[in-house]
């Protein structure tokens, strides 16, 4: 290293693998310019290095627009991120510690007042400690990224520990509900929600589902996309019903799940309104997941085999002897064989039900077919008097 003064200003000269480096240290102060080469020796020493550059005093919000700009951000994470800008973006990385995580619990998990219903009515909401932990695990996940950026040098979230959360209950929907449902759902939701008993399918697997992906021949669907790695190009049996079904809607090519033409992305409002309609419960969709799961269940399916079906990735639900343990496709159509048999006495058992409260003979539901809304409405009288 070496100072030389041009004029009045004082330059810098650094060799580094025989490379002359030269930089003006603006200043005719000898002190401050000894200051400034031994930082620019530092900085070229780092780059040589390539160590990263450290940047606490970036704010959250610049690091997320660059978290977004890298491809990083998935449709969950972008959904957490508009209750987690408010209350982060202006912050420095420096300053998100466990003292500010905290604050931003008790300010989320704080008594609101949200609208709800179309007239817009108010409702004291309270956020429970489980949706919290979603906004942090997401915060968590970036602020990972940005020390693989080199951003940061730690991950202040490393090892916070999320709060506990309580198990809830998950409500199991009973065929005397399906029929209901489906009586009172408009032609494109019944067709997704017998999709979604029959297979035990998420909602966007169902959605993305082509055409294409059928094998008639073989009555087999594979699943094209799912938003694990276990769930993608799973094979799944199909049920007779659901293989009727198909095969009245057959098309060459496309999306299976269509509302006049046109792909779904969402039905959240159609079906609130079918539930209201049916008179049933309240059900989310994706508890028709659990229902699936929980008939096979019922009906003999090892859990091996539904794991394959369903296509869980929950590494909880697993363990090591799984990885030795391979289901074929003949083990899977004996499950649906045994799911549909569970059908059909549930279905019988409901038909004698109806009997007993009236007196008269009324035929068993056919697996392989869809009530009408009338049959609907006559069940849903019947069932409150027996209740």
């Amino acid at each position: 290293m070496a100072l030389f003064k041009r004029g009045n200003t004082w330059w810098a000269y650094i060799w580094i693998d025989g490379v002359r480096h030269n930089k003006s240290t603006n200043t005719s102060n000898r002190r401050q310019a000894e200051l400034i080469e031994r930082q620019f020796h530092d900085e070229l020493n780092e780059a040589r290095h390539r160590l990263p550059q450290l940047k606490p005093e970036m704010t959250f919000a610049e690091l997320v627009g660059r978290f977004i700009a890298a491809g990083m951000g998935k449709p969950h994470s972008l959904d957490r991120l508009n209750h987690l800008l408010p209350f982060f973006s202006e912050m420095q990385l420096a300053d998100i510690n466990k003292s500010a995580i905290r604050k931003f619990r008790k300010e989320r998990q704080a008594p609101q007042m949200v609208a709800v219903g179309k007239k817009g009515k108010k409702k004291l909401k309270t956020i429970k400690p489980a949706t919290v932990n979603r906004d942090l695990s997401v915060l968590r996940r970036i602020l990972y990224w940005s020390v693989e950026e080199g951003y940061l040098a730690a991950n202040p979230m490393g090892r916070l520990r999320l709060e506990r959360e309580r198990r809830t209950k998950r409500p199991v929907m009973s065929v005397s509900e399906e029929i209901k449902l489906i009586a009172a759902a408009p032609e494109h939701l019944q067709r997704i929600t017998l999709c979604a008993l029959d297979t035990g399918m998420r909602r966007g697997e169902i959605l993305h589902q082509q055409w294409e992906d059928i094998d008639f021949d073989n009555r087999i669907l594979s699943v094209s996309s799912s938003k694990t790695p276990e769930g993608e190009m799973r094979d799944i049996p199909l049920t007779s019903r659901l293989y009727a079904m198909l095969v009245a809607n057959q098309k060459d090519s496309g999306p299976i799940f269509t509302f006049e033409g046109n792909a779904l992305k969402n039905f959240k409002t159609t079906w609130g309104a079918s539930l209201r309609r049916s008179g049933i419960r309240h059900f989310r969709f994706h508890d028709l997941r659990h229902t699936a799961n929980t008939r096979m269940m019922l009906a003999g399916v090892l859990q091996e085999v539904r794991r394959e079906i369903i296509g869980h990735a929950s590494q909880r639900s697993r363990d090591v002897n799984d990885r030795y343990t391979q289901i074929e496709l003949p083990e899977k159509r004996e499950a649906i064989l045994k799911l549909e048999a569970w059908l059909r006495n549930e279905l019988e058992r409901q038909a004698q039900l109806l009997i007993l409260q009236e007196g008269k003979p009324i035929p068993p539901q056919s697996s392989t077919e869809l009530p009408t809304k009338e049959q609907a409405n006559d069940g849903s009288e019947h069932s409150t008097a027996v209740a």
